[in-house]
């Protein structure tokens, strides 16, 4: 499951990496890559995201309920 959730946050940062580009300079990963590719992209960053949503305080080292993290946010 570390691959998977590691694929999964490598993706999230692509895309938001992405929407920063569109936002400053309004380009994003179509503008580099093609259309039908940057759908398939845009399709596993919000798979990405879904998954990540659901399993994320489980693997998340900051969000451990047990107490054993002494960084507060």
């Amino acid at each position: 499951m570390k691959t998977i959730h590691t694929i999964a946050f490598i993706l999230l940062v692509i895309g938001g990496l992405n929407w920063l580009l569109v936002g400053l300079i309004d380009w994003g990963v179509a503008d580099l890559v093609g259309m039908s590719l940057a759908k398939i992209i845009y399709i596993l960053v919000g798979l990405s995201a879904i998954y990540l949503i659901f399993t994320h305080k489980k693997d998340c080292k900051c969000c451990d309920s047990s107490g054993s993290s002494t960084n507060a946010m």
